[in-house]
């Protein structure tokens, strides 16, 4: 059960003060998140579509 609640919280948590998490990054490296997250997702898509295809 708690495999399934920890994570949801936390999702949700991320979701809830992404602006903030963003900001901070933006402020702190002079990068914009969303380049990193989408790239990081892409990549993740593709590896996972990797393994699942043999």
């Amino acid at each position: 059960m708690l495999k399934i609640i920890i994570p949801v919280i936390l999702l949700l948590l991320i979701i809830f003060f992404w602006k903030k998490i963003e900001e901070f990054f933006y402020n702190k490296f002079k990068i914009k998140l969303n380049y990193i997250v989408v790239a990081l997702a892409i990549i993740v898509l593709a590896i996972l579509g990797l393994l699942l295809y043999d």
